[in-house]
């Protein structure tokens, strides 16, 4: 899921940049495209675009100002423009992100709500984009989304904001104030940015997402556009330039429907919808009725881009808030998600007139000296992150647990019954779920997304126990604390080799739209030593729903997509026994989030065996390994019974997430592993 970025307006003293309402028109079929899309029209896959358009009109208002201010006054008064981005921006956004960590109390599950006070304080102090960045968030496909994930391109205005006045002082200086040489400067920087948004899509995705440096190009194309509209150059008064509206228009509606999730993004690709953007602001300056502006110009687009900055902050949590409250794996039918959107459009209205314009011309910081305003907006950060301390104040007394004690058998057995409620004594308790990973994640043996090392980690020091490999995804990952149970008791040695978001089957993938070639050298490099160590046992185990979504060019039979990858996988192992470990059940959402909203139900979390078993991709693993003479080894019948996957089995929590196994748990199976492996061993 995407968000469209801030729709800041015009300055109040520009010449060049006076009400343009082509501009507003512009504005409202942004804003208009991102609702759209979050309220879960499919037909507008590439709504996200949104956001690269509001990007260029911000380049584009802000540039024409500051470069008034320079060519007619000499300088820029650093002052006065940031107390009026400050009383623009700030006063409807901070208001918003307050009310939303407070409905997110009221309505959230308790153990979501310390990554709502992250994002609230991260959007306190204007760095909610970072936030993200930091924590790899992947804004595309995000399946649980932050409430305050729209706030990043908020982040991106504001630190372009910071930087891009102190630039443009200096450059105008260093060229002895000459706006041409000047405009060459600014093209160099965009192109700078530009080169580097593509490269680093190869390294890390939502760096680049979310990052101002890979995105001030979008800016920057606004900010070129204006520097070409002073220039004078004739063809931009011609008529027949107002077509270029026209196209620019046509241009950003393909792309919103043409666009999906797996679309590179942002990378070139977000160069059509900036490119059709500029188009339709050059086009709109055109003289003569060949533009659009007639169009844009009608009341309804006028009254969506008049409100489009207050749609945009309040309709995400309208979306998400609901979401979550009912729980991930219950979506929300389209019919409501369309009528929260509708929902949005009078909110966002009040929130337009009463607070948006009226601070905007508010005398008691208006007519008063910057630094009032300053102070101001100081004050109302520091609100924001005083009521962030109170949630999370609040949360950390909330129970994550009953006072009840759950027992515990020795021994797993199958078709298990499940816990009821969530025990006092659970392990790991709810809070330390998340962390509660394989100790390959911490000792570096399990390779990151960016690695293709493919020289594995070995332990077990009986020499005598036969060689086995574990090769997969982060789901083969998830059995390490089963096998090294078995490599404590001397009954084996394990050489890992587990790799994020890369199967062990041979299949070509692509990583958020860009062609996963790290993941292919390193299994290219696994199965060469297989082949030269030849090991007595090799485990394959992998996420097959999410992998074969992954696949290049995999719109067609997924799951026979995904046998013929394994197939492939199994025919380049030669020698060793090979054992094909089912996947693992797949719940609705995450466990503990659901259990920490339901202490005394923890039946309400348990997923239903025929949406947690996927039999479509089970079957195609099954075929492969028979055809393979390899063994197909299912371990659901520990983890469920003939109705559901219970989330909690004695006093262990089984999952840290929707996917993955406990560490805690994998440990606990590692007595029925190897009643299944030990006869493949002799």
């Amino acid at each position: 899921m995407t968000t469209v970025s801030s729709p800041s307006r015009e300055p109040d003293n520009a010449k060049a940049s006076k009400f343009r309402p082509d501009i507003q028109g512009l504005r409202a079929i942004a804003v208009l495209l991102v609702v759209l899309y979050h309220s879960g029209v499919q037909t507008l896959s590439g709504g996200f675009v949104g956001v690269d358009a509001f990007f260029v009109i911000s380049g584009f208002l802000i540039t024409t100002h500051l470069l008034e201010s320079l060519v007619d006054r000499g300088r820029i008064s650093f002052s006065s423009f940031y107390a009026r981005r400050a009383r623009r921006i700030l006063p409807a956004a901070l208001l918003v992100a307050g009310l939303t960590t407070l409905a997110s109390l009221l309505w959230m599950p308790p153990l979501l709500l310390g990554e709502v006070v992250k994002g609230a304080i991260a959007t306190a102090v204007y760095v909610p984009n970072m936030l993200f960045a930091v924590q790899g968030t992947n804004y595309l496909a995000e399946s649980s989304p932050s409430v305050f994930q729209h706030y990043w391109s908020l982040g991106i205005e504001e630190q372009f904001y910071l930087a891009w006045p102190a630039l443009l002082a200096l450059g105008f200086v260093l060229v002895r104030r000459d706006e041409r040489r000047l405009g060459f400067l600014a093209l160099v920087v965009t192109f700078c940015s530009f080169l580097l948004c593509v490269l680093l899509m190869d390294v890390s995705q939502p760096w680049t997402f979310f990052v101002l440096p890979t995105r001030a190009w979008e800016l920057g194309a606004g900010a070129l556009t204006a520097f070409l509209l002073r220039s004078g150059a004739r063809w931009i008064q011609r008529p027949t330039t107002g077509l270029l509206a026209w196209a620019g228009l046509a241009g950003l509606l393909a792309v919103g429907l043409l666009y999906d999730e797996k679309t590179p993004f942002p990378s070139w690709t977000a160069a059509l919808p900036v490119l059709a953007t500029v188009a339709l602001i050059i086009g709109g300056t055109a003289p003569g009725g060949m533009n659009a502006t007639r169009l844009l110009s009608l009341r309804p687009f006028q009254f969506f881009g008049a409100i489009s900055y207050s749609l945009y902050l309040v309709h995400w949590p309208l979306q998400v808030i609901p979401q979550t409250a009912v729980g991930q794996g219950e979506p929300l039918p389209l019919v409501v998600r369309l009528l929260l959107g509708a929902v949005s459009v009078p909110l966002a209205w009040l929130l337009f007139r009463f607070v948006e314009r009226p601070v905007i011309a508010w005398p008691a910081l208006r007519q008063r000296k910057a630094g009032v305003t300053g102070l101001a907006a100081l004050a109302a950060s520091v609100a924001l992150i005083a009521t962030a301390g109170g949630v999370h104040l609040a949360s950390e007394s909330a129970a994550t647990a009953t006072d009840q004690v759950a027992s515990d058998a020795e021994e797993l057995s199958t078709d298990p019954e499940g816990t009821t409620f969530v025990p006092s004594n659970l392990e790991p308790a709810l809070d330390a779920a998340k962390e509660d990973n394989p100790a390959i994640y911490d000792n570096g043996c399990h390779r990151s997304q960016a690695s293709s090392d493919s020289s594995g980690c070995r332990i077990g020091e009986n020499s005598e126990a036969p060689l086995v490999f574990l090769f997969g995804d982060s789901h083969a990952a998830s059995w390490y604390p089963a096998l090294a149970q078995l490599v404590e008791e001397g009954r084996i040695r394990l050489d890992t080799n587990t790799k994020s978001s890369c199967p062990s089957v041979d299949v070509r993938l692509a990583l958020d739209g860009v062609d996963y070639t790290a993941c292919e050298e390193w299994r290219d490099g696994v199965l060469e030593r297989i082949s030269e160590e030849q090991p007595d046992l090799v485990i394959l185990a992998n996420y097959a729903a999410a992998g074969a979504e992954s696949i290049v060019g995999g719109e067609g039979d997924l799951p026979s997509l995904w046998r013929a990858g394994m197939e492939s996988t199994l025919s380049q192992i030669d020698g060793p026994e090979v054992v094909v470990l089912a996947d693992v059940p797949h719940q609705d959402e995450t466990p503990a989030v659901c259990l920490s909203d339901h202490l005394e139900d923890a039946q309400e979390c348990a997923a239903p065996v025929a949406d947690a078993l996927s039999s479509a991709y089970g079957d195609a693993e099954k075929g492969a390994a028979d055809r393979a003479g390899a063994t197909y080894l299912d371990m659901s019948p520990y983890l469920c019974n003939a109705t559901s996957c219970p989330t909690i089995i004695g006093r262990v929590l089984v999952y840290r997430d929707a996917h993955h196994l406990t560490a805690t748990f994998s440990a606990r199976m590692a007595v029925p592993l190897w009643k299944s492996l030990a006869p493949l061993l002799g």
